[in-house]
């Protein structure tokens, strides 16, 4: 890519090109995660195009992928919640930054800030601790990725100018656990954060391997439903559907 813009990789992965840093979201970037298998084309990131910055958002094996991470060598610098640097450490990284909410930090010319997350973020079943976070990546332009959130009190308030809010609208499967948004809840969230530009994410990559033909509807509608709510409730708010591997300018 050149310029200003970002690609939606799929699920929470989001490659992120701004003010000549290079930042990647949660990169998942294999074809299975556990029962999970990959239901669109490569991801078409490169392990030679090391990002400034890996940024996680919290310990779940969809977002915290650690053969992903490994594609860029043990020293690249990842920035995540509370509690993921025991896991990373443990694993061999040598330049993991513990973000807590509140707290920011440079990756060349823009500026990473935690924000809330109403999420588990542990890595289960044998995790001691992990927060999940949110991140605003500020620079000419103005970045809310969600990595896994629902609605939260003072997700109002987490900035007062947004451009483009990644936002999570469902998931992997038939059905949603916890802490999570359908298209109508991250509709809502549209309304609190009031952002330029709303791209649907967290949808349309993983389905799990055993479940067949059931269910498979929602690896398309998710984000429709969500343009179609904002359009209803936020009309001032332009969405941008990004397929999987597909890219949008930040101008």
């Amino acid at each position: 890519m050149s310029g200003d813009e970002l690609t939606y990789v799929g699920h929470a992965t989001v490659d992120i090109r701004m003010d000549g840093a290079h930042l990647l979201t949660d990169p998942v970037l294999r074809n299975r995660i556990v029962h999970l298998k990959r239901q669109v084309a490569d991801t078409g990131v490169n392990g030679d195009d090391i990002p400034d910055a890996v940024l996680v958002s919290h310990q779940h094996f969809d977002h915290l992928d650690l053969p992903s991470l490994r594609r860029f060598g043990k020293n690249v610098r990842i920035i995540a919640g509370p509690g993921s640097a025991r896991l990373l450490e443990r694993k061999g990284f040598s330049r993991v930054e513990e973000l807590p909410v509140g707290h920011s930090t440079s990756v060349g010319a823009v500026t990473v800030t935690a924000v809330p997350a109403e999420h588990d973020g542990r890595r289960r079943p044998m995790s001691k601790g992990g927060e999940a976070v949110g991140f605003i990546i500020a620079g000419s332009k103005q970045i809310y990725f969600a990595g896994d959130t629902d609605l939260y009190s003072g997700m109002d308030r987490i900035s007062s100018q947004i451009d483009f809010a990644l936002i999570p609208v469902w998931g992997w499967g038939h059905t949603l656990g916890e802490g999570h948004m359908d298209p109508d809840r991250a509709a809502e969230a549209v309304g609190l954060l009031k952002p330029e530009v709303a791209i649907p994410i967290h949808w349309g990559t993983l389905f799990p391997m055993v479940a067949g033909l059931f269910g498979r509807h929602h690896l398309t509608r998710p984000p429709r439903r969500f343009a179609d709510q904002v359009a209803a409730g936020v009309p001032g708010v332009e969405v941008r559907v990004l397929e999987p591997g597909s890219s949008t300018s930040l101008v």
